[in-house]
């Protein structure tokens, strides 16, 4: 049986399926991984690098339980933010240190006018609403509506899988 076409090689596989629950926690993952996978630990990084740049891997980075930390409250914030200011007020609302997701998606007119979301974590709602009051003063006019969606369950999260 052949190997799918995903521009994988037999080595690039096997470290992905190795890293698809996350990076071991180990004091020395990629040493680890290169023991499992049979090659070097600079190997390991440079295809992961490679893998990142080429878009197979989106991004690299831990994923916590925000519960676990006393986040209980999460709330994706939605904004109808002016197309012509979107990109640069994106990047400054990214960067903001209570935001772990932010992204452009397209509006759905007449119904769903959005097209800046930003992931906010807080103890309670009110931290995550005077967040997104902070947010609407740095989008200042560029913003025409917004709204916050509250998380009301836990879904696991995950990240890339490649079928066995």
């Amino acid at each position: 049986m052949n190997a799918p076409d995903d521009g994988l090689d037999e080595y690039d596989r096997r470290l992905v399926l190795a890293t698809q629950g996350g990076l071991p926690l180990v004091e020395r993952p990629y040493e680890l991984l290169a023991e499992q996978c049979g090659m070097a630990a600079e190997e390991v990084k440079r295809r992961l690098q490679a893998m990142l740049a080429r878009g197979v891997i989106r991004r690299m980075g831990a994923v916590p339980n925000h519960y676990a930390l006393g986040y209980t409250a999460n709330g994706m914030s939605v904004w109808d933010v002016d197309d012509a200011h979107l990109a640069e007020l994106g990047e400054r609302i990214g960067r903001l240190p209570g935001v772990t997701h932010c992204y452009e998606r397209p509006r759905h007119l007449p119904l769903w006018p959005y097209n800046l979301f930003a992931m906010l974590h807080g103890h309670d709602r009110a931290a995550v609403l005077a967040q997104a009051e902070e947010i609407r003063g740095l989008l200042g006019s560029a913003c025409r509506a917004h709204n916050v969606l509250f998380s009301t369950r836990i879904l696991k999260k995950s990240g890339l899988r490649l079928a066995t």
